[in-house]
């Protein structure tokens, strides 16, 4: 339950941020990096640190510890590891490129747009 409670604040921080084509895969049972993959773009290099440092920053606000945050300088692909839940923040221009939900396509969706509406 505590997992799920931190996708929600994850998710809605993304949104908050305007990410574009946000997803979340249910990695139970599938991998034993995490619970959760979010996966969401932005459309410049701005965008995607606004997006990565809002997740960051909710997280800590509501207890939770940011394990580790990579690529941020960079912003093409920032990595925020919250422990159980795994927010992958791609450039627009990367994510078709890497296109994690191929890769993990054997994981099931989570039904986000119900969080966000809550």
């Amino acid at each position: 339950m505590e997992n799920q409670q931190l996708l929600k604040i994850a998710v809605k921080a993304a949104d908050d941020k305007r990410a574009e084509d946000i997803l979340a895969l249910d990695m139970n049972g599938i991998s034993l990096i995490a619970d959760y993959f979010i996966i969401c773009h932005g459309n410049s290099d701005k965008q995607v640190q606004a997006i990565a440092r809002e997740m960051k920053e909710k997280a800590q606000e509501n207890g939770y510890d940011v394990k580790r945050m990579e690529g941020f300088d960079e912003a093409r692909w920032v990595l925020i590891d919250l422990g159980d839940v795994v927010a992958h923040v791609f450039h627009r221009d990367e994510r078709s490129y890497y296109n994690l939900e191929r890769l993990w396509g054997d994981a099931p969706l989570v039904d986000i747009h119900s969080e966000l509406n809550s």
